[in-house]
């Protein structure tokens, strides 16, 4: 195709980022059950449960944070094993090559 064929596509302008304001209107007139304020409850529950008072909550929140920072040490804990296995791998295959050649060299001493 020629290029007197093809006509070159104007794209409009992007539209200017919301206000702070305009984005706080929205939060506040969304509804309850909006995924933004229940993609991350428990299944069977559409919003967080606050009958029971802010201790109830506060002590989910510590579990949610232990559960996080356990996560993160064992995360650590592999890859330390990880690095600790690939150092142990090359140990062993540098040991098999002495030892290939300490046995190719008994037996060419006794042939």
């Amino acid at each position: 195709m020629s290029s007197k064929g093809k006509k070159r596509v104007v794209l409009p302008t992007r539209p200017a980022p919301p206000t702070v304001e305009q984005i706080l209107e929205d939060v506040r007139g969304a509804p309850p059950n909006d995924p933004v304020f229940t993609a991350l409850t428990p299944e069977g529950r559409s919003k967080p449960d606050c009958s029971q008072g802010p201790g109830t909550i506060s002590a989910r929140l510590e579990q949610l944070y232990q559960q996080s920072r356990a996560y993160v040490a064992m995360n650590e804990r592999l890859q330390q094993a990880g690095d600790t296995l690939r150092q142990k791998f090359e140990d062993l295959r540098q040991a098999d090559e002495r030892l290939e050649q300490d046995v190719s060299r008994v037996t060419s001493a006794t042939s």
